[in-house]
């Protein structure tokens, strides 16, 4: 009892009037039971209508568990009667979202049905980025499946199959299926490894030139500021100067800072009653040779100086005319293809034949090794005769594969290759190797694309692409894919005159451009996009 803390409430007493108060002279002694049975009567009644009065006294003398239940029963109806409007949607979403996760998943329906859903849709085949994929003139229109399956087709076709990194991930995902979640994981690891180190670099620019499908651009003609008015019959790129130079039948020089925007013309030189055959720059890049068509004399104009300088008379040149001649990578020398055979070696310091070296049959083409140690020289015979410069003796001879009249050679610049065209227009690449060692070598593939007379052959510097040409018809020319030995598809474009009959070719000295002479006088020129420099 000592425990026990005892509060005393105040207690408050209900005064009464004094008029009113009962005297204790009138009260009754049975009349204090009747007024506690009245109280208890009372009490029963509010107890029945008032419910917090019965829940208080079983709180305080009944069961507490039966208590607390009828308590939160009673309570939320109260609490709610003063809700707000979203409170009550938020508890019924509950509720129903409870419901909705026991009961079985629903499946939707949809609002309407279009019979022209259940169509398959055709694509128009007509549209100019859609003519392309056409097979037939029948193909106007398409299915978007089918459609996505030509895409598909093309694209293979450009990249030369499918991609070997694209295999191989197909292949490893079905392996994965097989195996079990434990060793999935640490493959899974592995083969995004893997195929990183195959697919990474495809995110810059690729260091190998792809097959299929050349990307170019074409440019504005890189004489268009002074196009030739004949023939244009040679064009080159400056060895080290963004600069290209243009020579035609009109008897002029012409020289132009390539842009691939305006092609500025920086000068032009006029040849009196010289009708220019072939124009090159010389090794060094400070001059121009120019020869003519029935001319003994040519003509070098020192671009240092500004000076042209005719050429009448060579020691040691025993020739009716100089036409065809190639300059000599290392030295300021020209080899001169004359007639009956002769290939003459010509010092441009001293204007002097220093060497003669002799082939059976008419000079078809000549090409120098790209350190200049060799020329490889072809007959009109289809023999090619590969010579040492030094010692100006045949250190090998061999025929042309199924050649029976040759008209160009030409010799890769990294020491791989070697072209020999043929009036049939057939190439034949072959390796320089085989062309140094063997008597009889095979070559690596027969290019039949041409089918007119093969009159110009050219590597770009990178020697990932031969050009290939025929002066004899409308746009007969042709670039090869050097690494995979295939011609791109997209050049020239098809049912589309851009080139006309192509004559002299050349590429930039880093393959950024490519241009060649045609016979409308124009120099159309075209942007490589693949290499970023000129």
């Amino acid at each position: 009892m000592d425990d026990v803390n005892v509060i005393k409430l105040p207690v408050t007493e209900e005064r009464t009037p004094a008029n009113k108060r009962p005297r204790p002279e009138r009260m009754d002694p049975g009349g204090e039971a009747l007024k506690r049975q009245r109280n208890v009567r009372s009490l029963a009644v509010l107890g029945e209508e008032d419910s917090s009065v019965k829940l208080l006294e079983e709180l305080v003398f009944g069961s507490d568990d039966k208590l607390v239940e009828r308590l939160v029963g009673e309570e939320e109806p109260q609490r709610g009667a003063l809700l707000l409007e979203e409170d009550i949607s938020e508890d019924e979403g509950s509720e129903s979202e409870e419901e909705e996760h026991l009961q079985p998943p629903r499946t939707r329906q949809a609002a309407w049905v279009d019979e022209d859903d259940e169509l398959e849709e055709e694509v128009d085949m007509q549209h100019r980025y859609r003519r392309d994929l056409k097979k037939g003139e029948a193909e106007s229109t398409m299915s978007k499946q089918k459609l996505q399956q030509r895409m598909k087709e093309q694209f293979q076709k450009a990249m030369g199959g499918a991609p070997s990194w694209a295999e191989t991930s197909l292949k490893k995902k079905k392996k994965k299926k097989k195996k079990d979640e434990d060793e999935d994981e640490d493959e899974d690891e592995d083969e995004e490894d893997d195929l990183m180190r195959r697919t990474g670099k495809l995110l810059a620019t690729p260091e190998r030139l792809p097959s299929g499908i050349l990307r170019m651009k074409r440019c504005r003609h890189a004489n268009a500021a002074r196009p030739s008015e004949d023939r244009l019959t040679s064009i080159q790129f400056h060895p080290s100067a963004q600069v290209v130079l243009t020579a035609g039948l009109d008897q002029s020089l012409s020289l132009f800072q390539v842009d691939g925007k305006t092609n500025h013309k920086i000068q032009s030189v006029h040849l009196e009653r010289f009708p220019v055959h072939k124009a090159r720059f010389s090794c060094d890049g400070e001059a121009v040779i120019a020869t003519s068509l029935r001319n003994k004399m040519f003509y070098v104009y020192d671009m240092m100086e500004g000076r042209v300088t005719p050429v009448h008379t060579v020691r040691g040149l025993n020739e009716a005319r100089v036409k065809e001649f190639t300059v000599c990578p290392e030295g300021g020398a020209l080899l001169l293809s004359g007639t009956n055979g002769y290939l003459h070696l010509l010092t441009m310091k001293t204007k002097e034949v220093v060497r003669s070296m002799k082939l059976n049959g008419d000079v078809s083409g000549v090409a120098f090794s790209h350190d200049g140690g060799k020329v490889f020289a072809s007959s009109e015979e289809g023999e090619v005769y590969v010579w040492d410069m030094r010692s100006s003796r045949c250190v090998n001879r061999f025929t042309d594969d199924g050649c029976v009249r040759a008209t160009s050679i030409a010799a890769s610049q990294n020491g791989q290759y070697v072209a020999c065209g043929s009036f049939s227009g057939v190439v034949n690449i072959y390796s320089q190797e085989a062309c140094l060692n063997s008597a009889n070598p095979k070559p690596l593939r027969a290019v039949k694309n041409l089918l007119t007379s093969a009159t110009s052959l050219t590597f770009n510097p990178s020697s990932e692409i031969l050009a290939i040409a025929s002066h004899a018809e409308d746009e007969a020319i042709r670039l090869v894919h050097m690494p995979s030995l295939t011609v791109f598809s997209n050049f020239p474009v098809p049912k589309k005159k851009t080139v006309y009959r192509p004559g002299c070719l050349d590429f930039s000295p880093h393959s950024g451009f490519f241009s060649l002479a045609n016979n409308k006088g124009h120099a159309p020129l075209f942007r490589l996009l693949h290499y970023k420099d000129f």
